[in-house]
């Protein structure tokens, strides 16, 4: 304001509430105070800046305009408050239909899904088991990142208490979405985007879907079975929103739970939309989820495993990994190494935000997934310690 900006508060809201006021309202800048799915102490800042968010470069040029000091506009803004909130839940719940309830639980993890998701779950007709759905940001239940196995205990137990069709568990801030079967099974980012490109390439055959490096062999398989352009990108949602955009593709997503829908939507990553079109197509199968999950490829793979490894040496140790595999075997570049092997892949990035190396492992079998993993780990031992990675 005392740069001269007027600003509309729209309160605590889930960030994608953020998203969808600037999409509806024209407005081409905006901020949400937010640390996602980080720890209660930690904190930080969405922002969006014509259309899209700023990150990489933009993000240490910011730095730079704010230590240098001076480099401020005077002015006078003024400030107003308007629910961004009534009209979310009004658009999303007039824009999904339910061919029938669909009986399920969700863990808002005391994050901010609390605030609008209740109420459009009333709307579609359904009464889920609700689990920890009002705010606190001190998470006194568990961590809110849908994620991590351990924090879908208490929904995993109420869906296979209550004879339950799905779980549906949210992040801190909303945007990320994590999901169990009727079987209690976690249905992974990649999987969960492979049902929804099904649903969307019924429709519009041909279309575009990314998804992002660490994802499954098998997602890129289901895309091309039903007619769709699969294209793998980097990892992060701006990147991923960015490249959505470039595409016109319908759909996008990651492992870590962002699921982008152009498709009927405005193309950001928003988890409660995501889990409402999920909903639409549990209402309308024949089958439970738990066959419609096992009715995709299926793999062997390992979770995200993270390396430390200082930020100074990182992206350099990438490179140099990279160039001893390309020696030998088709690698894959677009973010870190994906390194192709006969039934299987390895990979190893930088991460974008933490002092790590991120490895991911997938095979058609434990036994070439083991050979694949062992290739790798002995190739990055020359570089940091794996001895906690091997004991693991």
């Amino acid at each position: 304001m005392k740069g001269g900006i007027d600003v509309v508060n729209i309160g605590v809201v889930p960030t994608p509430v953020l998203y969808f006021a600037a999409e509806i309202w024209g407005i081409k800048g905006g901020v949400m105070i937010t640390a996602s799915h980080n720890p209660a102490e930690f904190n930080g800042f969405k922002i969006l800046r014509g259309g899209g968010s700023i990150y990489g470069k933009d993000i240490l040029e910011l730095h730079a305009i704010i230590t240098a000091g001076g480099m401020y506009v005077d002015g006078k803004g003024a400030m107003t408050e308007k629910d961004a909130t009534r009209e979310y839940i009004d658009y999303i719940s007039s824009n999904i239909r339910l061919e029938r309830p669909v009986r399920f639980a969700v863990d808002g993890g005391n994050g901010t899904a609390g605030i609008a998701a209740p109420e459009i779950f009333k709307k579609l007709g359904c009464a889920p088991v609700e689990l920890y759905m009002e705010p606190d940001g001190t998470f006194p239940n568990h961590h809110p990142d849908p994620t991590v196995e351990k924090n879908l205990a208490g929904m995993k137990a109420a869906v296979l208490e209550g004879g339950l069709e799905l779980g549906i568990g949210f992040d801190g801030d909303t945007d990320r979405l994590g999901v169990l079967d009727d079987k209690g099974t976690i249905i992974w980012g990649d999987s969960l985007l492979a049902i929804f490109s099904r649903d969307i390439l019924r429709e519009n055959p041909g279309s575009s879907i990314i998804f992002e490096v660490k994802c499954s062999q098998g997602l890129e398989e289901e895309i091309l079975k039903h007619g769709g352009r699969p294209i793998m990108w980097k990892t992060g949602h701006s990147l991923i929103k960015k490249k959505m955009k470039e595409e016109g593709a319908l759909l996008a997503g990651e492992m870590s739970g962002h699921q982008f829908f152009a498709d009927r939507y405005f193309g950001f990553d928003d988890a409660i939309y995501a889990a409402c079109r999920l909903l639409e197509i549990v209402s309308r199968s024949d089958i439970p989820l738990s066959e419609i999950y096992r009715s995709l490829p299926q793999y062997v793979n390992t979770p995200e495993i993270r390396v430390p490894c200082d930020d100074e040496r990182k992206f350099e140790i990438v490179g140099e990994i990279k160039d001893y595999f390309s020696k030998t075997r088709d690698v894959v570049d677009i973010d870190g190494a994906r390194v192709r092997f006969d039934k299987g892949w390895g990979l190893i990035r930088a991460s974008n935000t933490q002092p790590v190396l991120v490895l991911r492992f997938e095979a058609a079998d434990a036994e070439t997934l083991a050979g694949i993993y062992q290739e790798f780990i002995e190739v990055l031992g020359k570089y940091v310690d794996v001895s906690g990675i091997i004991d693991g």
